[in-house]
C-alpha cells in the first residue's frame, strides 16, 4: 500500500472568535461577625464572719465574766446606794426599737479596714478599725459604733462616730484583744468614760433566749467620784467626795429578792444581776443598765424590771477581785 505523501498545503486555521468582556461582579461586602464583649468574672461573695460563739467576750477568767454573789458586801455600801438613788427605780435603757439601745455589728475578715481620727487621739488605739459600709450607730449624741470581728477575735469601739466628707471621725476610740485580760493604760478612756469595754456588757438577746448570762452588766450613776477602782481605767467624776461612787463599782441584786413574780425571760436578767452583778462604767440617769437593742425584745416584759429600786442592790467588796 503506498504511503500517503505529506500535502503542501497549508493547513486551514479557523478563525478565533472575539471573547466578550467579562463584566466584574461588585464583590460581596464581608459580613463581620459582632465582637462579644467579654463579661467581668463577678467577684465572689465575701464570706460571712464566724458565729459570735467562735469568739467569746474575754476569758471566762476575766472580771466581766467572774461571779460575785460569793464576795462580802462593802462597807460604804448604803452611803453609795444612797448616792446612785436607794429609792430611784431601775430602767432598762434598750429595747426592740432599733434606736433604742447599744447596737453592735459582727464583723470579719472581709470587712474593710478605715483609718478613723480623734479629738482624744492620745488617748485612743490608732486602728484601722473593721466598720461596715452602713454600720449600725447608737442614737443620740454618744453614737457608740461597736465592731465584734469573731474573725480575728477583736473588739473595736468607737465614741461619737461620725462619718464626714473627708472619712471617719470619732471623740475617741479602743482596740480589745478578746483573747487576753490585759486593760487599757490607767488613765485612759476607751468608747466609755471609766475606760472599758462597752459590748461585754450589754444585755443581749439570743444569751435571755438561751437562758443564761454569764457576765456583769453595764449601768449608769448621775453623779461620780474623781476615781476608778479596778477594772475601770478612767474617771470623769464630780469631786473627791467618798459619798460618790467611783467607776468600776459593782453591785449586786440581793440574794433575797423574790424574782418568782417575773417572766422566765427577765428571771435570766435578773439571776445575772444577782450572780455576775452590774458594773458602772459611764455619768448618766440612774440605775439605767445597758442592752443591744433588738426587734426580738418584748418590751412589755422588760418594763417589769422597772419595778426594781436602789435598795434592792448592795455595793460588792471587789478587793483582789481581779482578771486571771
Amino acid at each position: 500500500m503506498a504511503t500517503p505523501r505529506p500535502s503542501n498545503r497549508p493547513t486551514s486555521v479557523p478563525t478565533a472568535k472575539p471573547t466578550p468582556p467579562v463584566t466584574a461582579r461588585p464583590a460581596a461586602k464581608a459580613t463581620l461577625a459582632p465582637i462579644a464583649t467579654p463579661k467581668a468574672t463577678p467577684a465572689p461573695p465575701a464570706a460571712p464572719p464566724p458565729p459570735t460563739s467562735a469568739c467569746p467576750l474575754f476569758p471566762s477568767t476575766n472580771v466581766w465574766n467572774k461571779r460575785v454573789d460569793g464576795l462580802p458586801v462593802a462597807s460604804n455600801s448604803a452611803t453609795l446606794v444612797a448616792t446612785i438613788g436607794a429609792g430611784a427605780h431601775f430602767h432598762p435603757d434598750f429595747g426592740s426599737y432599733a434606736g433604742y439601745g447599744i447596737p453592735y455589728n459582727v464583723v470579719g475578715s472581709s470587712t474593710a479596714r478605715v483609718r478613723v481620727t480623734f479629738d482624744y487621739a492620745d488617748e485612743s488605739d490608732a486602728g484601722p478599725y473593721p466598720i461596715p459600709a452602713n454600720p449600725r450607730i447608737e442614737a443620740g449624741s454618744d453614737r457608740h459604733l461597736l465592731m465584734w470581728d469573731t474573725a480575728a477575735c477583736k473588739l473595736y469601739e468607737l465614741y461619737a462616730a461620725i462619718r464626714t466628707s473627708a472619712g471617719w471621725h470619732a471623740g475617741s476610740g479602743a482596740i480589745w484583744d478578746l483573747r487576753s485580760n490585759a486593760l487599757r493604760p490607767d488613765g485612759w478612756t476607751s468608747a466609755d468614760a471609766a475606760g472599758l469595754p462597752i459590748l461585754p456588757g450589754l444585755v443581749r438577746y439570743d444569751e435571755v433566749a438561751a437562758g443564761v448570762i454569764n457576765h456583769a452588766i453595764r449601768f449608769t450613776a448621775p453623779a461620780t467620784r474623781s476615781a476608778h477602782i479596778y477594772p475601770a481605767r478612767h474617771d470623769a467624776g464630780d469631786g473627791s467626795s467618798a459619798s460618790l461612787p467611783p467607776m468600776g463599782t459593782r453591785l449586786r441584786l440581793k440574794a433575797s429578792f423574790n424574782v418568782s413574780g417575773f417572766s422566765p425571760r427577765m428571771r435570766v436578767i435578773l439571776t445575772a444581776m444577782m450572780r455576775y452583778g452590774i458594773i458602772l462604767a459611764d455619768n448618766g440617769s440612774p440605775w439605767y443598765f445597758s442592752g443591744a437593742s433588738d426587734p426580738r425584745w418584748n418590751d412589755d416584759e422588760l418594763n417589769q424590771l422597772k419595778s426594781l429600786v436602789g435598795s434592792d442592790f448592795e455595793v460588792v467588796n471587789t478587793t483582789g477581785f481581779v482578771s486571771g
